[in-house]
C-alpha cells in the first residue's frame, strides 16, 4: 500500500441512486480535477461543472469539491465528485480516473487509514466511525457517535497527561533536585492522583460489558426441549420464517439467528437445537453448538410446553441469567397446573409476547438518556487498559525500588493506554518539566 498514491472511491454506497459520490485523496487529487473538468474549483465550495473524459466526451454535470491539505478527512489534498448514480455513469468516471497517471482505485478502509496515518484521526475514533456507519439502532448510533467524535479518546488523553505529569514531576525530582525552587519531595504530590487514577480505569473497565452489549446487542440464546416452540418464537419476533417449523422432533440442528431493535438496542436471539439425548450424529452436534451458545450468551429464554418443567435440567452449571418461558399458552386448559414460568406465552396468538419483551427489557443497560457513551466496545480496548492498571498498581507498590523504577512503571502504563488510541511515545516529560518550574531561568 503505498500512501503517496492519488486514490478514488465511490463512498457513497449501492447503485443506482439518486446521487453517487466519488471522493479522491493524494497529491494529484487536484490535478485529476483539472483534467475531468477543466479548473478546480475554489476550496470548500461546491461548483457545477462538467466531467469528461482524456477524449473530451462528456460523461455527466457534476458538483465539485476541493479541499486542500491538511483541512480534510484525510490531512491530504481531496476532492469530491458528486454526480448522478447510474451505474454506467458512475463506471465510465471511475474508468477515467483509472486511466489517469499517479491515481489507484482506494483499497478498503484507506480514506480511513490516512486519516489516522496524518493525525486527523486515532484508532478509537476510526473504530467509532466503522461502528456509526453500520449502527442500524438508537443506541449504536449514539455510541458510534461519542467515538468517532472524540468523546472517548479525549478521556483517555485526559489519563494520558496525568501519567505524563506524574512522570515529569519524578523526573524533576530525579534529575534537578538541587535546583532551589524545586519544592522537596514533588513526586510525592502525585501518587494520592495515580491511585484515583488507578481507580477511575478499573470503573471504566467494568463498564465493557456493557459496551459490548450496546454495540454488539444484547445475546439472547433460547433453548429447551424439542418442539418447545422455540424457531415458532424467534419467527414471531422475526416476524419472518428465520427457522423451519414443524411437528418432527430435532428439525433445528445448527444456531439460527435474528435481530430485534427492542427500546433503541439491538437484542440478537438464537435459535437452537432441541435438548435431548440422540445417537443421531447431526442433531448431537447441534446440541453441542446450542451448549456453547448457552455458555456465551447474556440472557437464556428457557422454553419448555410441559405441564411440569423441569427448569433446573436444562441450564445447571451454566452462569447466566434464565428467564422460564412456559409456551403454547393457547393450548392450556384449567385442568393444567399453576406453572412457575417468569412468563407464559403463545407464538401462535401473540399472547404474553409483550410481557416477555418488558422481561428481556429489565435486562439492557440502564444508560441515562442523553448522557455521554463513554465506554470502552472493544475487547483490544480492556486488554490494553487492563495492563495500563496494572503497570500503575506496579509503580504504587514499588516505593523501596526507587523513583526511578517507579516512573519506568508509569512509562509503560502510558504505553499501554497510548496503543488504545495509537498515539504511543508522544509525550515531551521536558516540556512538562519546564513548564511546572523556573528550572535555568
Amino acid at each position: 500500500m503505498n500512501t503517496s498514491d492519488t486514490i478514488f472511491a465511490l463512498s457513497s454506497g449501492g447503485l443506482p441512486s439518486g446521487v453517487a459520490v466519488i471522493r479522491l485523496s493524494g497529491p494529484a487529487s487536484g490535478q485529476a480535477i483539472q483534467s475531468l473538468c477543466g479548473r478546480v474549483p475554489p476550496e470548500r465550495r461546491a461548483s457545477l461543472q462538467s466531467i469528461r473524459d482524456r477524449n473530451g466526451e462528456k460523461l455527466d454535470d457534476g458538483l465539485i469539491l476541493f479541499f486542500p491539505a491538511p483541512n480534510s478527512f484525510t490531512g491530504e489534498d481531496c476532492a469530491e465528485l458528486q454526480i448522478h448514480g447510474g451505474r454506467a455513469t458512475v463506471k465510465a468516471v471511475l474508468a477515467a480516473l483509472e486511466d489517469m497517471e499517479g491515481l489507484r482505485a482506494a483499497e478498503a478502509g484507506e480514506f480511513s487509514r490516512r486519516a489516522f496515518l496524518n493525525g486527523r484521526m486515532d484508532l478509537v475514533e476510526v473504530e467509532g466511525l466503522a461502528d456509526l456507519i453500520a449502527a442500524e439502532t438508537e443506541m449504536q448510533r449514539r455510541l458510534a457517535a461519542e467515538q468517532a467524535s472524540g468523546g472517548l479518546s479525549k478521556l483517555y488523553d485526559s489519563w494520558a497527561k496525568r501519567l505524563t505529569h506524574a512522570r515529569a514531576m519524578i523526573e524533576a525530582e530525579l534529575d534537578f533536585a538541587d535546583e532551589d525552587d524545586i519544592p522537596g519531595s514533588v513526586a510525592s504530590q502525585i501518587w494520592h492522583d495515580m491511585q484515583k487514577l488507578d481507580q477511575e480505569i478499573l470503573n471504566h473497565i467494568a463498564e465493557a460489558r456493557t459496551g459490548e452489549i450496546v454495540r454488539d446487542g444484547l445475546k439472547v440464546v433460547i433453548v429447551g426441549e424439542p418442539n418447545a416452540g422455540k424457531s415458532s418464537l424467534l419467527n414471531y419476533l422475526a416476524k419472518r420464517d428465520v427457522a423451519i417449523v414443524t411437528d418432527v422432533p430435532g428439525t433445528t440442528r445448527d444456531v439460527l439467528h435474528a435481530d430485534l431493535d427492542l427500546a433503541g438496542f439491538a437484542v440478537r436471539l438464537y435459535d437452537t437445537a432441541g435438548l435431548r439425548k440422540t445417537d443421531d450424529i447431526v442433531e448431537r452436534e447441534g446440541i453441542r453448538r446450542t451448549q456453547s451458545s448457552m455458555a456465551e450468551a447474556h440472557l437464556v429464554l428457557l422454553l419448555s410446553a410441559a405441564h411440569k418443567p423441569d427448569w433446573h435440567e436444562f441450564v445447571q452449571g451454566y452462569e447466566v441469567p434464565v428467564l422460564r418461558v412456559q409456551t403454547k399458552a393457547d393450548s392450556r386448559d384449567a385442568s393444567w397446573p399453576k406453572s412457575d414460568a417468569d412468563v407464559i406465552i403463545s407464538a401462535r396468538t401473540g399472547e404474553g409476547i409483550p410481557e416477555l419483551l418488558d422481561l428481556l427489557s429489565l435486562h439492557l443497560p440502564d444508560l441515562e438518556a442523553g448522557g455521554a457513551l463513554a465506554l470502552p466496545t472493544r475487547q483490544r480496548h480492556a486488554l490494553n487498559l487492563t495492563m495500563a492498571r496494572e503497570q500503575i498498581l506496579l509503580a504504587l507498590g514499588s516505593a523501596e525500588s526507587g523513583l526511578d523504577v517507579q516512573a519506568e512503571y508509569l512509562r509503560l502504563a502510558g504505553q499501554a493506554l497510548g496503543r488504545v488510541t495509537g498515539r504511543v511515545d508522544v509525550e515531551n516529560l521536558l516540556d512538562v518539566i519546564f513548564s511546572e518550574f523556573c528550572i535555568g531561568k
